[in-house]
């Protein structure tokens, strides 16, 4: 056999073993990919994604897309081969494996969590869009979780509405943590509430809850690593009533990266005209109650899902816009937002032409 035959005969069967054993090679790395976009002034599955009752509400045309991102689940093991095609493919990134599931978290705490997220998002949405149109949204301190074997279990409850703590108003979620924390571990700690049930039914019943009560827990230390403190086993969360009902249909989604276009989407069809002018704008960002916008995972795969989908503007969380920068999918230009007048200020440039206005992302940010 000639000599350079022998050669590539020899180096083609190293290249195959080189292949199969990549295939049998695990490494601890995920992968991300664009995910559907979706229209939140449109239909999904067959039926509008905003749904309000009991306001006026207005036609509303264009695209204010929210932007999600695929990954592969906690429990694929992803080979060496595949790992490398995913750093080499434009549209894919592999990540390490505990960026998207730390601490060993698993697909079932993952989903559960993502859908938590999900479900706060939307609240938080529609305030932070009936606050921008001054229609006024009823708010309170609630306790969201209590933790099993923890001083508070069994005296407190899920949706009871703290008032106060030692006699002191309570007016937001931190301030529960630092009014308790003031105490050293062992002391007693008085929680004036107004009872789940309680409340509920008074929701029901379209009044003022008013009967309270006063629940006596005695402190115990933290044992989370940090700094010891005195806690009572809970986290404070808030709940809110709306006027009128906003319903965000969309299943098989979670995070909380949406909230910005659906409080976009809110203030569109609660208002005349159109925000976008019929323009095709996607975006990503959390939202808060009060309006701020705040950054997201996944930047660089919700652009190229969104510029694939036919997007122009990209509504960008000014926290990401140095990452999303770095390879902007052509066509695609990508507006730097802080807070919802940040975005609505945005659409009104966008819709009227006024594109040289626009605060850009660049690679500083």
């Amino acid at each position: 056999m000639p000599r350079r035959t022998a050669t590539m005969l020899a180096s083609t069967l190293i290249l195959i073993a080189l292949l199969c054993a990549g295939v049998f090679i695990k490494v601890p790395y995920s992968e991300m990919s664009p995910g559907p976009t979706v229209n939140t002034l449109g239909d999904h599955d067959g039926e509008p994604v905003l749904q309000i009752s009991g306001h006026k509400t207005y036609p509303a045309t264009g695209h204010l897309n929210m932007t999600t991102v695929r990954v592969t689940s906690a429990d694929y093991n992803m080979n060496l081969v595949e790992a490398v095609y995913g750093w080499l493919a434009h549209d894919n990134k592999v990540v390490p494996h505990d960026t998207l599931y730390p601490d060993g978290k698993t697909e079932e705490q993952s989903t559960q969590e993502n859908a938590e997220e999900f479900s706060q998002s939307q609240e938080s949405a529609k305030v932070a869009a009936l606050k921008e149109l001054d229609i006024p949204v009823k708010s309170w301190v609630i306790v969201s979780t209590v933790l099993k074997g923890s001083p508070a279990e069994g005296r407190l409850h899920a949706g009871d509405v703290i008032k106060a703590v030692d006699g002191t108003v309570v007016k937001a979620p931190d301030d529960v943590a630092k009014l308790v924390t003031e105490h050293k571990p062992g002391e007693k700690v008085v929680f004036t509430i107004v009872p789940a049930k309680e409340q509920a039914a008074a929701e029901k019943e379209n009044r003022t809850a008013t009967a309270t009560k006063d629940v006596t827990i005695t402190t115990a230390k933290s044992d989370d690593g940090g700094t010891q403190r005195a806690i009572v086993g809970i986290s404070a969360g808030t709940d809110h009533t709306f006027p009128f009902t906003v319903d965000i249909k969309l299943a098989d989604v979670g995070g909380p990266s949406a909230g910005l276009m659906f409080s976009l989407g809110i203030v569109d069809k609660l208002t005349p005209g159109n925000l976008t002018g019929g323009k095709f704008v996607a975006g990503t960002g959390t939202i808060d109650d009060n309006g701020k916008v705040g950054p997201i995972g996944g930047i660089e795969m919700k652009t190229v899902g969104a510029r694939q989908k036919g997007a122009e503007y990209f509504l960008t969380p000014k926290d990401n816009c140095a990452a999303a920068a770095k390879d902007t999918p052509a066509g695609l230009t990508l507006v730097k937002v802080d807070t919802i007048d940040d975005a609505l200020n945005a659409l009104k440039d966008i819709k009227s032409g006024n594109t040289a206005a626009l605060p850009k992302c660049s690679a500083k940010g």
